[in-house]
């Protein structure tokens, strides 16, 4: 699934090609996605100039000068690519946004997870965004703020942190990572995590992500920039994905577990 770090590298491939431009027309070949596509999509955002791409957690959000926004989610296999306008649409190619008279942006999805909205009150007062926690990159989000978040609760840490209401974007490869290179255990309840601990981990989840973003993102499944190269934040992986080898620290073999239906790698020696 693309995460935190894939959409934001999606965001930034993005932009050049579509702000400060006209959006000519949109076409909606299949409307079944995660939540219907609206049926109004095309005639509303017909002549409007793009004025910002944005993201918030995993939502791309493109605001309009007419005042709405589209919010894009990539679902599981998603994906968004800059493409030529005649370009003969591919199976799963479902939407397309025609950006001035040279321009494509079109919405790759297999498995019809991904979700497109249309918002005419401000994008972060929509029901999928008003809840959100802080991004990671936000002021706001530090180690005291994650250990007032985490009072006394017997949630295992890295649910804790994979929850969007608490911090958006750290979904399982990242959480895996930063408790990796923070030596807390992922099984730990997120209450028995000292203030130093989370100071820590925050600093490690930022500098995680941070590091993803620069390498475009992680290599799995489907994921692939906008311009249809892959990232390669998948060579930096100490954890994810690497249960029975061993470990980069301290050799000792990684094992895998489930937390939540997901499966998680940690290191017996190095985390606790």
């Amino acid at each position: 699934m693309p995460e935190l770090p894939e959409v934001e590298t999606t965001r930034r491939g993005l932009e050049p090609h579509c702000v400060g431009r006209v959006i000519e027309r949109a076409v909606v070949r299949e409307s079944r996605l995660r939540w219907p596509v609206p049926a109004e999509l095309a005639t509303a955002i017909t002549g409007a100039r793009v004025w910002q791409l944005d993201r918030r957690g995993k939502y791309l959000i493109m605001r309009l000068d007419s005042g709405s926004a589209v919010m894009l989610h990539l679902g599981m296999s998603g994906y968004i690519r800059v493409v030529p306008p005649h370009t003969p649409p591919l199976k799963h190619d479902h939407v397309d946004f025609l950006v001035g008279s040279d321009c494509c942006l079109r919405f790759h999805d297999p498995r019809r997870f991904g979700s497109i909205h249309l918002t005419e009150e401000p994008a972060e007062s929509h029901s999928l965004l008003r809840s959100l926690g802080p991004e990671p990159f936000d002021a706001r989000f530090d180690g005291a703020y994650l250990y007032a978040q985490a009072g006394n609760r017997r949630l295992a840490v890295k649910a804790f942190i994979m929850d969007s209401r608490i911090v958006v974007g750290v979904g399982n490869i990242y959480a895996t990572e930063a408790l990796f290179r923070a030596g807390i255990h992922p099984a730990r309840a997120a209450g028995r995590v000292s203030r130093k601990r989370f100071e820590g981990l925050a600093v490690t989840i930022r500098a995680v992500l941070a590091e993803a973003i620069e390498a475009g993102g992680t290599t799995l499944r489907d994921f692939s920039r906008s311009d249809g190269q892959p990232g390669y934040f998948q060579q930096s992986l100490d954890a994810y994905g690497r249960g029975g080898q061993p470990c980069r620290r301290c050799g000792r073999t990684l094992r895998t577990s489930r937390l939540g239906q997901r499966a998680t790698v940690y290191c017996p020696g190095c985390q606790r």
